[in-house]
C-alpha cells in the first residue's frame, strides 16, 4: 500500500491543471496586441516605395503588362483544344529577370501533379511541343529547376522545367532589364476533361456538344513587388492570381457553334447570321430579355453563319484572364445593364433548352448585380457580361462567368474582385470570395426591397474560433486545410460585421469603395486593404490596429459576458467580462420600466424608443490590460428591467446566453 501523500500531491496537480484559464488570468494583464504586424515582404515594398502604410500604391508602383494574341482550333469529336500564342511581357520592375515563369493549370488534370482536391476527369494535360524566348527555342527536355525572384545561374542555353505541372520556369541565358520586354511564342495541345454528369472543375466537357474552356493556355505568372514570381502551384481549391493585360483571341469551331468568351467580338458579320446580328441590335433599347438564337435555330446557317468552320475573334483589354464556353445547342438571349457613368451595356446568357426554366431570370439577376454593385463600390469597367451554362456552375472570368441562376450574383460579384481589384486570390482568398459573401447579402436584400442582415453574422465566429483547424486569414489559402472554405469564403463576411458594428456599416461601405477605386486595376496586399481602411475610418475608430490584428492573424474572439449587475442609489453598475485575445467595444441595451422616474441622458448613451436605451463604451477601455469593466449606468433612477449586451450580435462570443440579465432560467 503506498502513501496518502503521493496521493494529495497528484490530486493537488489534478487540480492544478485543471484550474480554470479564466482564473489565472484575473492576476495576469489581459494581452492586447494593437500593431498590424508587418513581414519582410512587405517591409521591403514600404521601403521601395511601392507601397507604404496610407494603404495606396506607393510612389514607385509597378506592375507587368502583359499582351497576348491566341489562336486555337477545338475540334468536338475528341475534346482537343490545339492553340498557338504569342505573349509580349513587359518587365516594369527594377529586377533583372533571369528565369520566367509560366502557369500550365491545365496540367491540374494529368495524372503525376499535387492536387489538394478530386478532379472528375484524368488526361494527359497540357502538352507544349514549341516554346521559343525572343525566337530562341527552349529546350523542352531540360530537367534543371530554379525559382524565387528570378535569380538563378545563367544557363549555357534557353532551357524549361516544370513543363509537366502547373507551374514552370524558363532559365534564361540572359537576364530580361528592367523596362525591356520579352516575347514568348508557345504551340499546345490538351484535351477538355468530360464530365459525365455533375459538377466539374472550372472547366469541362458535357459530351462532344458542350465545351467551358479555361485555364486553357500557358500564361506568364504574376511578377509582384512582393514576393516576384508567384510560386504557389495550383492545386484546385484556391483560385488565380494573373498580371493585367489585353487578349486578341481567335477561336476556331465548328459552323452551327455558339461561341461566349471573354472580350468583345470583333467579327460579327462573319460569324452570326442576319437574324442574330439584327437582333442583337436592339438589345440596349430596354430591360426585356430578347433572344438572339432561339431553340429552333440550332445548326449552320441558323444558329450562325453557314460554312464547314468559323473563326470567332474576341478582344479585351485591361483584364487578368481569358475564359471561353461553346456549344452547338446553346440558346442566346440577351439583356441589357445601365451602368453609372457609362449607360446600358449588353448582357448575354448561353444555355441549353433544357435549362430555359431555370436561366428565364438570369438576366435580370446579372442586370440587377452589374447596376447594385456599381453604385456600392464603382461603375463595372468592362463593356460586356456572358453568362454560360456547362458543367461548372459558378466560377467567374473577366467579363464571363461559367454559372447557373443560383449562383449568378456571386459570380457577377467577382467581377469587381479579383477581375478589377486583382488581389492574389491563391495566399488570401478572402479579399475575393470572403468580401463578396459579404455584398452578396447586401444585393439579396436590395433585390428584394429588404434591408441586409449583417447583425448576429459578428457575434458568430466566436462558435467558431477555437477550432485547432481553422487557418488564419494571413494564411497561404493553397494550404488552407479542412476548413479553407470558411478561411476563403466564410469569414471575412463576419470580420465586416464587426467593424460595421464599431463604425457603422454604411462607413464600412464607403470606405471599401475608395479602397476599391485606389487599387482598380493593380495588385493590394491584406496590408494595404487594413491600412486604407484604417485611414478611411480613422475619425470614426482612431485605432483599428486591435482589429485587423485579431482578425487577420489571429483566431482570436471576444468571449464577452455580464458577470454581474449591482445597484447603488441612481447607479447601477454592469460587470461586463471579455476572456478572449480579441477586445471590442462594450454596447448595452438597456430597458426600463414602463413607469417611475423620469429617464435623463447619459454620456454615450442613445434612446431607442421612450424605454429603451444604447449605452456605447469605447474598445480603448480594455487596452490597460484588464478583464473586467465596470459600466456605471446613471439615467436619474428609472428601474431597469434588462440589459444586454452586444445586442446587435457584433462581437465574437462563444455563449451569448450569459449576455442577458437577468439571466434566463434554465431548467
Amino acid at each position: 500500500m503506498r502513501s496518502s501523500t503521493p496521493l494529495r500531491s497528484c490530486a493537488l496537480a489534478i487540480a492544478m491543471a485543471a484550474f480554470p484559464a479564466l482564473l489565472i488570468a484575473q492576476a495576469t494583464p489581459r494581452p492586447i496586441h494593437r500593431e498590424i504586424p508587418l513581414t519582410n515582404m512587405i517591409r521591403r515594398a514600404f521601403s521601395a516605395g511601392t507601397r507604404d502604410s496610407t494603404g495606396r500604391p506607393g510612389r514607385n508602383y509597378w506592375q507587368p503588362h502583359t499582351a497576348y494574341v491566341i489562336a486555337a482550333r477545338l475540334d468536338p469529336a475528341t475534346a482537343m483544344v490545339t492553340g498557338r500564342e504569342t505573349v509580349v511581357f513587359k518587365n516594369t520592375s527594377p529586377d533583372p529577370l533571369r528565369l520566367l515563369t509560366l502557369r500550365l493549370d491545365q496540367n491540374l488534370y494529368a495524372a503525376n501533379v499535387p492536387r489538394a482536391e478530386q478532379v472528375p476527369d484524368i488526361t494527359d494535360g497540357m502538352k507544349i511541343t514549341r516554346l521559343t524566348v525572343n525566337g530562341a527555342a527552349v529546350n523542352l527536355a531540360a530537367t534543371r529547376g530554379g525559382g524565387g525572384r528570378g535569380a538563378a545561374a545563367a544557363p549555357a542555353q534557353l532551357s524549361a522545367t516544370g513543363l509537366d505541372q502547373t507551374v514552370a520556369r524558363i532559365l534564361l541565358p540572359t537576364a530580361i532589364a528592367a523596362g525591356e520586354s520579352v516575347t514568348l511564342e508557345a504551340e499546345w495541345n490538351f484535351r477538355v476533361p468530360n464530365v459525365a454528369g455533375g459538377r466539374g472543375l472550372r472547366m469541362g466537357a458535357w459530351g462532344d456538344s458542350l465545351f467551358q474552356v479555361a485555364q486553357w493556355y500557358p500564361r506568364f505568372a504574376a511578377y509582384d513587388d512582393l514576393r516576384g514570381w508567384d510560386p504557389d502551384p495550383y492545386l484546385g481549391p484556391s483560385e488565380f492570381y494573373n498580371n493585367f493585360g489585353s487578349f486578341d483571341v481567335t477561336l476556331d469551331v465548328p459552323a452551327g457553334w455558339l461561341v461566349g468568351a471573354t472580350g468583345v467580338l470583333q467579327n460579327p458579320e462573319q460569324v452570326l447570321t442576319p437574324t442574330a446580328r439584327e437582333r442583337l441590335s436592339h438589345v440596349l433599347e430596354s430591360d426585356s430579355t430578347r433572344i438572339i438564337v432561339g431553340p429552333a435555330e440550332f445548326g449552320p446557317g441558323k444558329a450562325t453563319a453557314s460554312g464547314d468552320r468559323l473563326l470567332w475573334r474576341f478582344v479585351a483589354d485591361s483584364v487578368s484572364d481569358f475564359a471561353w464556353g461553346t456549344s452547338n445547342q446553346f440558346v442566346w438571349d440577351a439583356t441589357r445593364a445601365t451602368i453609372p457613368g457609362k449607360g446600358p451595356i449588353p448582357v448575354y446568357g448561353m444555355y441549353l433548352p433544357g435549362h430555359a426554366t431555370q436561366y428565364a431570370r438570369g438576366g435580370a439577376i446579372n442586370r440587377h448585380a452589374l447596376e447594385f454593385y456599381s453604385k456600392l463600390w464603382m461603375p463595372y469597367a468592362f463593356p460586356i457580361l456572358t453568362m454560360l451554362d456547362g458543367p461548372d456552375g459558378g466560377m467567374e472570368y473577366p467579363m464571363t462567368i461559367f454559372s447557373g441562376v443560383g449562383a449568378a450574383d456571386h459570380e457577377t460579384g467577382h467581377q469587381w474582385w479579383p477581375m478589377m481589384v486583382g488581389n492574389n486570390e491563391t495566399w488570401y482568398g478572402f479579399m475575393d470570395e470572403g468580401f463578396n459573401q459579404y455584398m452578396n447579402n447586401l444585393s439579396s436584400a436590395d433585390s428584394r426591397g429588404l434591408p441586409a442582415r449583417i447583425d448576429g453574422a459578428g457575434q458568430s465566429y466566436g462558435r467558431t474560433s477555437g477550432d485547432e483547424r481553422e487557418a488564419p486569414l494571413m494564411w497561404d489559402a493553397n494550404y488552407g486545410g479542412p476548413m479553407y472554405s470558411f478561411q476563403a469564403y466564410g469569414k471575412a463576411p463576419l470580420m465586416l460585421s464587426m467593424l460595421g458594428g464599431i463604425v457603422g456599416d454604411s462607413a464600412v461601405q464607403r470606405a471599401m469603395s475608395e479602397y476599391a477605386k485606389a487599387w482598380r486595376f493593380k495588385h493590394p496586399s491584406p496590408w494595404d486593404y487594413a491600412f486604407f481602411m484604417s485611414n478611411a475610418l480613422k475619425n470614426r475608430a482612431p485605432d483599428l490596429g486591435w482589429f485587423w490584428y485579431s482578425w487577420l492573424f489571429t483566431t482570436d474572439a471576444v468571449h464577452g459576458s455580464i458577470q454581474n449587475v449591482a445597484a447603488k442609489g441612481n447607479v447601477t453598475t454592469v460587470t461586463v467580462r471579455q476572456e478572449g485575445g480579441m477586445p471590442s467595444p462594450v454596447v448595452l441595451k438597456v430597458e426600463f420600466a414602463p413607469t417611475g422616474k423620469a429617464i435623463k441622458p447619459m454620456a454615450g448613451s442613445t434612446m431607442v424608443d421612450s424605454v429603451t436605451a444604447i449605452v456605447s463604451y469605447p474598445v480603448n477601455v480594455w487596452f490597460d490590460g484588464r478583464w473586467n469593466f465596470d459600466a456605471a449606468l446613471d439615467f436619474g433612477g428609472r428601474a431597469i428591467t434588462k440589459i444586454t449586451l452586444d445586442p446587435f450580435g457584433r462581437f465574437p462570443d462563444r455563449d451569448a446566453s450569459d449576455n442577458v440579465w437577468p439571466r434566463a432560467v434554465k431548467p
